[in-house]
C-alpha cells in the first residue's frame, strides 16, 4: 500500500508540474489531459498529461530542457502511425512533431524535418527527377518515425537513402549522426537505444527518369492499395516478418484471419494487419496480439515479434 501512495503521488506530481508547462513555454501549442485516440492511426489511447506541439527545433530543445530540470518524462510519437498507446494513456509529456514539416532540396539531396511526411518526401524526389526513394510512397510515417525504426517496404530500407540527420540528445545537445552512426538494422536504428529525438534528416539520391520514377510510384502505390485494409484505422504492419517466414501466411494457416477480438479483427484483407471495426480498444489490439503470438508459437514454434511499438500505461 506504501509503494502503492508513492507511486500515486508521484503521479500526482508529474501532473501539476506538466500544467506548468503552458506558464514556463507561453508559445509552445500545449493540451492537457488530451485523448491520444484523437491522434493514433488505430484511433485507440488514453490520455497524456500534456501533449505538445514545437514548431521548431528551438521549441523541441526549450521543452526537452524545461522536462529534464522539472524531471518530468518525455516521449515522442511522431505521428503515431505504427504505435498502440495502452488505455492508461501516458504520464508526462508527449512530443508530436507534426507541425516541423519543411522539406528542402539541394542537388540531389533531400532534407526534411522530422514530422515530414514521409510520403510527401516521395513526392519532392519526383518534383525534383529523384530515384531511389520510390519505396516508401506509401509508407503512412513521418521522415522522425521512419528514421527511428528504419522503415522499409517494396525490398527497400530508410538506410539504403539515408545519409545524415539532426539528433537532440537527452542532455540537451545536438549531434549529427551518419549512417553508420545509426547501426541500422531490420526495423532498428540507434535512436531506439536512447532519449533522442530526430529533428532533421538528410537523404541522398540519385537523378533519375520523371517518368519511371512516376510510373514505379503509381505501381507501389497501387499494390498498397490493392493489399492493405486502408478503409479501417490500423496501425500498420503489426509483425516483424520472421526469418523464413511471411507473417500473413502463418495467421492464415493457423486459421486466425478475420477473428474479432472485442472491437478489433485480424484483416480480412491482409492477415499481417489487425484493423479497428467497432470502437476498439488498445486492450482489444494488445489481447488480440498476444493471442496470435501465442497460437503461432503452439503451431508452427515461430515466435512473432512485434514491430509495432506498444506504450503507455494500462488503465487503472
Amino acid at each position: 500500500m506504501f509503494e502503492k501512495f508513492i507511486r500515486i503521488e508521484g503521479e500526482g506530481l508529474i501532473k501539476v508540474k506538466t500544467m506548468e508547462l503552458t506558464k514556463a513555454l507561453p508559445n509552445l501549442k500545449i493540451l492537457l489531459d488530451e485523448p491520444l485516440m484523437n491522434y493514433t492511426f488505430t484511433k485507440t489511447g488514453g490520455p497524456v498529461d500534456a501533449l505538445a506541439f514545437p514548431k521548431d527545433n528551438d521549441d523541441v530543445k526549450a521543452l526537452v530542457d524545461y522536462c529534464r530540470e522539472q524531471a518530468i518524462p518525455w516521449i515522442v510519437l511522431g505521428n503515431a502511425s505504427n504505435l498502440i498507446v495502452r488505455d492508461g494513456g501516458i504520464r508526462g509529456v508527449v512530443i508530436m512533431l507534426t507541425e516541423m514539416t519543411t522539406i528542402r532540396v539541394e542537388e540531389n539531396v533531400i532534407t526534411a524535418q522530422a514530422g515530414a511526411k514521409l510520403i510527401d518526401t516521395t513526392y519532392v524526389a519526383l518534383d525534383h527527377s529523384l530515384t531511389g526513394f520510390e519505396f516508401a510512397c506509401g509508407i503512412p510515417g513521418s521522415i522522425g518515425g521512419a528514421v527511428f525504426m528504419n522503415a522499409g517496404a517494396y525490398d527497400g530500407q530508410l538506410q539504403d537513402v539515408f545519409e545524415s540527420a539532426d539528433i537532440l540528445l537527452a542532455d540537451g545537445t545536438i549531434e549529427t549522426w551518419s549512417n553508420s552512426d545509426m547501426h541500422f538494422a531490420y526495423r532498428h536504428s540507434t535512436v531506439q537505444e536512447q532519449p533522442a529525438i530526430v529533428l532533421t534528416a538528410r537523404f541522398k539520391l540519385m537523378a533519375g527518369d520523371t517518368v519511371q520514377i512516376e510510373k514505379r510510384m503509381k505501381e507501389l502505390t497501387e499494390l498498397r492499395q490493392l493489399k492493405q485494409p486502408l478503409e479501417y484505422p490500423s496501425c500498420g504492419s503489426v509483425f516483424k516478418r520472421p526469418v523464413g517466414h511471411f507473417t500473413g501466411k502463418l495467421i492464415q494457416d493457423a486459421d486466425l484471419q478475420g477473428l474479432v477480438w472485442g472491437g478489433a479483427q485480424i484483416s480480412e484483407k491482409h492477415a499481417g494487419f489487425i484493423v479497428n471495426i467497432n470502437n476498439a480498444t488498445a486492450t482489444d489490439y494488445i489481447e488480440l496480439i498476444a493471442h496470435i503470438q501465442k497460437t503461432i508459437k503452439e503451431k508452427f514454434d515461430v515466435t512473432l515479434e512485434t514491430e509495432v511499438r506498444i506504450i503507455g500505461e494500462e488503465p487503472k
